[in-house]
């Protein structure tokens, strides 16, 4: 946990936020997996780990704002307990942690809840993303669990958004530590990467650095010699001689904060002329995403320069056509780059996407896109200190949507489709860095991970 001053002065500053009421925030429970006592592993709930700090379940926090006081409710285990998981602090032990004063059994919240409720108190809760949570705060506040989420305080979900997005250099700090052992990771992955393996040897290999540092993974690891497929969480293929790895992951910290990288590899030791020309273009539009990254630039911005280096490297292979800038603002370079160029981090890896991702990277007067692969760009807004957000350009080869844009004759002045053709399989490619925002431009946080095509071949299981 940080100091207890942390969690008090960010609770003080949800009342103020907030402006009166109760803040009801739910920390999550044991999930089973197939039976009751053996439970998928625990994750906290990212908002109540923000304003309570505290990683174990059972627990709820109340911000009574109007009383300016703080409950933790929860419950001091038994001597059965004591005898299969061994000594643990009591609730008020726990709440002094985070600088709680006031403590009360579980079995007192919907009591409490109700009493507000009939004291025409607002109760504010954010969107639960769990059914469990849902059932669990219809029962407290007598509404049926399907229409829990629709009820959820907007009030709330702006106040957490805008707390969360700043982060304060002890939440900084706990991104590169995350990073430090994402860095082992990343060099394990490359020196394993070699025809023959399979996969699922690599990011057992990886995912077991975490564990074996005290860490987790943040995310699913995404390992695959099929980088068409940009979450692909299947590990069966065997590495084959030319084919190109995408390795997508990260460690979370101790205290539950997230990183994110990405490394494309080539499997045999070296990237083929053709593979090195994608990866270059990648690599410029990486960096030069990287170099815009600055407090006040609209993070859409951002994307779209990245969009304009693609669009202009795939002229250059004669894989698109016209000019590059049109060819943009048209959206067909979403054939080859369909995601947008990233998103917020820090205690989730898509930083408060249960909260609301409208919330977290747009506002009122900044609207989500329609077009096709600008749509899924996750943060458009302006940038401000303390942001972490994720810079991720790719190019991708999908023959399904290949097949669906030539059918329909779709940007056939920008795409020169008889040329993508002969990429077919080539698969793809994207290349991934973790960025704070500063007060006068940016920093790339952690231990630099190979990423030049020269780092990349030189770190490999085949040596370049």
């Amino acid at each position: 946990m940080f100091d207890a001053r942390i969690y008090s002065e960010r609770r003080n500053r949800l009342k103020t936020q907030v402006g009166s009421g109760l803040v009801l925030l739910p920390g999550n429970d044991e999930s089973p997996m197939n039976y009751p006592a053996n439970t998928y592993h625990f994750r906290q709930d990212s908002s109540f780990l923000y304003f309570f700090g505290l990683d174990q379940p059972g627990l709820t926090g109340v911000v009574d704002i109007d009383g300016d006081r703080d409950i933790l409710f929860g419950d001091d285990i038994g001597l059965e307990d004591v005898i299969w998981m061994g000594h643990l602090p009591t609730v008020k032990d726990r709440a002094a942690l985070a600088g709680v004063g006031t403590t009360r059994p579980l079995a007192k919240l919907e009591a409490a809840l109700k009493q507000a409720k009939t004291k025409r108190r607002k109760i504010h809760f954010l969107p639960p993303y769990r059914a469990e949570g849902a059932r669990k705060l219809g029962a407290w506040l007598g509404i049926p669990a399907k229409d829990v989420k629709g009820k959820a305080s907007q009030t709330l979900c702006r106040a957490v958004v805008a707390q969360r997005s700043v982060k304060i250099q002890e939440e900084i700090d706990e991104i590169e530590k995350a990073l430090a052992v994402t860095h082992d990771m990343y060099r394990a992955a490359m020196a394993m990467t070699r025809p023959g393996i399979h996969e699922y040897e690599i990011m057992g290999r990886i995912e077991g650095i975490a564990l074996a540092r005290g860490c987790r993974p943040a995310f699913p690891s995404i390992v695959t010699i099929n980088g068409q497929v940009l979450h692909n969480h299947g590990y069966g293929n065997v590495l084959a001689e030319g084919r190109l790895l995408i390795d997508d992951s990260g460690a979370e910290s101790p205290r539950g904060y997230a990183s994110d990288i990405t490394r494309t590899i080539p499997v045999s030791g070296r990237f083929s002329p053709r593979q090195r020309d994608i990866y270059e273009i990648v690599l410029k539009a990486l960096e030069t995403a990287i170099r815009a990254v600055r407090p006040g630039i609209k993070y859409r911005e951002v994307h779209l320069e990245a969009a304009g280096v693609i669009a202009s490297g795939l002229k250059s292979l004669g894989l698109m056509k016209g000019d590059p800038e049109a060819a943009v603002q048209a959206g067909a370079h979403a054939l080859f780059f369909p995601h947008g160029i990233g998103h917020m981090m820090g205690l989730d890896v898509h930083d408060m996407e249960d909260i609301g991702e409208g919330l977290v990277g747009y506002t009122e007067k900044l609207k989500r896109s329609s077009q096709f692969g600008l749509a899924y760009l996750r943060l458009a807004r302006e940038l401000e200190p303390g942001f972490v957000a994720t810079v991720e350009p790719g190019i991708y080869f999908i023959p399904p949507l290949i097949d669906k844009w030539r059918k329909a004759g779709k940007f056939a002045d920008f795409i020169d489709y008889d040329k993508v053709e002969t990429y077919r399989d080539f698969g793809g490619v994207r290349i991934e860095d973790n960025v704070l925002v500063t007060a006068d431009g940016r920093r790339v946080l952690g231990k630099p991970i190979p990423k030049t095509v020269v780092d990349v071949e030189a770190a490999t299981g085949t040596g370049a």
